[in-house]
């Protein structure tokens, strides 16, 4: 993998624009776009990054990061607290993202998102107000697991980081089995549009735009 350093302002201005030529796939209106990565990585705050650049181009924007939509405690314990693999594929509520996000951008959804769902802190639904995401707006999702869902990303990066750091960087070591599994079975650094190197959070660096030739 040939990677190349970059700021990250630099590289949410790129991507900005970037996403600013495409057109959704899914002929919906709305462009969605994943920033995947483990909790060591700065989905949020790259998820951020590309939303403001994406602004500053005129385009409405929605960020949406999946620990607003765990399961229920019951659920996501039913095999214990440390259970790695039900951290993989039982603790994020795919169907709720399916529903509740995805489900209102598609063609001819009523384009009404519901930002989050549940509050892992006191365990109970979070009753936020549905947000419009206006024909032409971009919708950015962040955080762990998103690939390999078949969600109708129309781009998706990629946050990297090297299992050691990786292992470094986690406080619960417990799920790091989780992450090599979804590295074994999904390979988000091959099957991610974009990826970035952020071992060293001071100095990414990344694969680039040039092989994603003319998507728009």
């Amino acid at each position: 993998m040939r990677v190349e350093a970059i700021t990250w302002e630099r590289l949410a201005a790129a991507l900005a624009g970037h996403i600013d030529g495409l057109e959704p796939g899914d002929g919906g209106g709305r462009l969605k776009i994943a920033v995947d990565g483990p909790p060591a990585a700065p989905t949020g705050e790259t998820a951020e990054r590309i939303a403001e650049a994406l602004r500053l181009l005129g385009r409405s924007v929605l960020v949406v990061g999946t620990e607003g939509f765990l399961r229920p405690a019951s659920l996501r314990f039913e095999y214990g607290k440390r259970d790695p693999d039900s951290y993989y594929s039982g603790w994020y509520d795919t169907g709720a993202l399916w529903r509740e996000v995805f489900g209102p951008l598609e063609e001819g959804g009523s384009g009404r998102v519901l930002p989050d769902l549940w509050d892992p802190v006191r365990d109970r639904a979070t009753r936020s107000d549905y947000v419009e995401l206006p024909p032409g707006g971009v919708l950015v999702v962040h955080g762990p697991f998103l690939l390999g869902h078949w969600f109708p990303f129309d781009l998706t990066v990629h946050l990297r980081l090297s299992p050691g750091v990786l292992a470094r960087r986690t406080e619960e070591s417990w799920t790091l089995p989780a992450f090599e599994r979804y590295a074994n079975e999904v390979g988000p650094s091959d099957a991610a549009d974009v990826v970035v190197r952020t071992d060293d959070p001071r100095h990414p660096a990344w694969t680039g735009l040039a092989d994603l030739g003319d998507r728009g």
